[in-house]
C-alpha cells in the first residue's frame, strides 16, 4: 500500500523502505503476537502524512473507503488544518 500510495511521487525509495521500516519497529514495540490491520493502517497513515500530503490522501481514499467527494475533501480540509 505505501508504495503504491508513493507511485509517481517523489518518495524515494530509501523514504519508502524506512517508513516500512519505522511501522516495522513501532509494531514490534507493541510486544503483541497479533495486531489488527486498523493499528497497522493507523500507522501507515501516520507516516505518509510526514513524507507526502498526496501519497497519504492515496492511502487515506483506499483505507478509510471514502467513496465521494464531499468525504475526500474533508480528509484534505483536516490535512491542511494540521
Amino acid at each position: 500500500g505505501i508504495r503504491i500510495s508513493c507511485a509517481k511521487r517523489p518518495v524515494s525509495a530509501a523514504d519508502i523502505e524506512r517508513m516500512i521500516g519505522q511501522v516495522e519497529s513501532q509494531l514490534q514495540k507493541m510486544g503483541k503476537a497479533e495486531i489488527s490491520s486498523r493499528v497497522v493502517g493507523d500507522l501507515v497513515m501516520e507516516a505518509l502524512k510526514e513524507v507526502d500530503q498526496i501519497a497519504y490522501v492515496r492511502y487515506a481514499i483506499v483505507y478509510l473507503g471514502l467513496d465521494d467527494l464531499k468525504e475526500i475533501r474533508k480528509e484534505i480540509d483536516q490535512l491542511l488544518e494540521s
